[in-house]
């Protein structure tokens, strides 16, 4: 049951991840920050999120996520 709600734990991160991956709500806003546009640092940050995100689930869940077994792979936690 834990490894199940692992899962719908990951689903949900990357559904996120993906839906705000383009800042529709910056759209039409043509402040700056910093000389650049508030959209391109939001995919700066943007960006680092996921790969957090991304590295995070490799460490952890790759092995249920990509459906391999770890001692196939050699991997060891």
């Amino acid at each position: 049951m834990a490894q199940q709600k692992t899962d719908y734990l990951w689903i949900g991160v990357f559904a996120v991840l993906v839906t705000f991956a383009i800042p529709w709500f910056l759209w039409r806003d043509a402040s700056t920050w910093l000389g650049l546009p508030v959209w391109l640092w939001w995919h700066v940050g943007w960006m680092g999120l996921a790969s957090l995100a991304f590295a995070l689930f490799a460490r952890g869940a790759w092995d249920r996520g990509m459906n391999v077994d770890p001692e196939e792979v050699g991997f060891d936690g």
